[in-house]
């Protein structure tokens, strides 16, 4: 995956970093440029660990309690989003990424990898768990 993040999403993570991104408006397609962002500057298990700590630090930030994180959902999304910019044609920004294709966007697309019970899991919330319906294809 060989793309590289606008200025635009750039200053996205800064923002996000520093804590100048309101709760309110870290929905899920804020979640996906994140993860695009960390993606385009490295591997999936580093942009993992840089995703999770982000995600800790917002959390503690803006009150809200450390069980609120959920691994499953947060690697599942990174899988998912690696895999499409490795589809994808290079992208000069995360919206001409996500123009190529919307399907991330839908927020109920894990529910075709998982069972709902398995991936709303206190167990998948605390680790990560394995897909139980359909693998995620992997990023080549």
């Amino acid at each position: 995956m060989t793309m590289m993040p606008a200025q635009d999403d750039l200053t996205f993570r800064d923002l996000f970093e520093t804590g100048r991104v309101a709760p309110d408006d870290f929905n899920h397609r804020a979640h996906l440029r994140l993860a695009y962002v960390y993606l385009c500057e490295g591997p999936v298990d580093a942009a993992m660990l840089r995703m999770r700590a982000a995600l800790h630090a917002f959390l503690k930030r803006n009150g809200v309690p450390a069980e609120k994180y959920h691994e499953t959902l947060t690697r599942s999304w990174l899988m998912a989003v690696a895999y499409f910019m490795d589809k994808a044609t290079p992208a000069t920004s995360f919206d001409s990424f996500l123009k190529q294709d919307d399907r991330l966007l839908d927020t109920q697309i894990m529910l075709t990898h998982y069972h709902k019970d398995t991936l709303f899991s206190d167990a998948a919330r605390a680790a990560f768990v394995a897909p139980d319906l359909q693998a995620i294809p992997p990023a080549a």
